[in-house]
């Protein structure tokens, strides 16, 4: 009789664990908070009314209604887009403080400066990768250059090194004519700004013979006849050139792609359903045929989300195309 009450009494032990164990996935997420609850804030490393932060604040707001909470952006500019990124990685993580960057702060500073006060691999993941931020190829119209070959074929036959400029010494418009060169031999001379516009009024006065500029900054002077445009630097025609052909079908070289990117992110550690929440969310507002449009209006390239995996995927050879460039240059750690 006594073996069998402690057999009895063993077995109902036994059955009470396994129905706690089974109650326990239920019982963790009825614990698990709702999410979003309160405002969520976006940190964006441009100042008010650049393509990044109207492109952002178009998401926001569609963010906003999904949720029923808030959306703020907050404009963070400094430090070559550091000053944001730095800032975030601080944030507490859980999904109320988010970031969004790109390929000078993520894939290029890191190699670029001695010294900054964040990790791009280590303190963020990846929410959504959504644009792409292509360049145009522009010349001095008074060149006899119409074309990616014609330039080429110039630029090897030219006694004096060509100029290109850009807006500084290891921005994603130096590095990507750095990448040119490399892929074909070239010899140009590098001639750093410190901003956009001066760089790009400086080819159409002819002060510079080329540049890879930003298509917002540089498609006022393209419709006007200042600049000539030879090739956008994505994979993919932009809407806003349709006449120009890629530097990859221009120059027969299909893998040729030198463009910045905007990414959201969030801390390393945020939840992973938050993650995946937001992931979706962005999937959603940023496929849509609306939102793309606009995206194009202002000049950048719409994508459909990839999937997280995918994104950190493209990271990390965004990483390894960038930084070896930037070693290969002599220009690691010159900042």
């Amino acid at each position: 009789m006594s073996w069998s009450l402690t057999r009895g009494a063993g077995t109902l032990r036994t059955l009470t664990l396994l129905g706690l164990l089974a109650l326990a996935p239920n019982q963790a997420q009825a614990q698990t908070p709702a999410y979003p609850t309160r405002p969520i804030t976006i940190v964006v490393p441009l100042a008010a009314g650049s393509g990044m932060d109207a492109l952002v604040r178009l998401y926001a707001d569609q963010l906003s209604k999904t949720f029923g909470q808030p959306v703020i952006v907050e404009n963070k500019p400094g430090a070559a887009l550091m000053l944001a990124a730095a800032n975030v990685a601080n944030a507490p993580a859980d999904g109320y403080t988010l970031l969004v960057s790109t390929s000078s702060a993520m894939a290029i500073n890191p190699v670029l400066y001695k010294k900054i006060n964040y990790d791009p691999v280590k303190d963020f993941v990846p929410i959504s990768f959504y644009v792409k931020s292509p360049f145009i190829l522009v010349v001095n119209p008074a060149l006899p250059i119409n074309t990616v070959p014609e330039l080429i074929a110039y630029a090897k036959a030219s006694t004096v090194p060509m100029t290109f400029s850009s807006p500084g010494a290891g921005v994603a418009q130096h590095l990507s004519i750095e990448y040119m060169k490399n892929r074909f031999g070239l010899n140009m001379t590098h001639v750093p700004y410190r901003a956009t516009p001066q760089s790009i009024q400086d080819i159409a006065a002819g002060h510079v013979a080329l540049g890879f500029a930003e298509a917002g900054a540089s498609l006022p002077l393209i419709r006007e006849g200042k600049l000539r445009a030879l090739a956008v630097s994505s994979l993919t025609k932009l809407d806003s050139v349709p006449d120009v052909p890629t530097f990859a079908e221009s120059a027969k070289t299909p893998d040729f792609e030198a463009v910045s990117w905007h990414m959201l992110y969030a801390p390393a550690a945020t939840p992973k359903e938050i993650v995946d929440k937001l992931h979706a969310e962005m999937t959603r507002i940023m496929s849509a045929p609306d939102m793309q449009q606009k995206a194009t209006n202002i000049g950048l390239l719409p994508i459909n989300p990839p999937s997280i995996k995918d994104t950190e995927k493209y990271l990390a050879d965004e990483r390894e195309k960038w930084g070896s460039l930037v070693r290969k240059l002599d220009l690691a750690g010159t900042q």
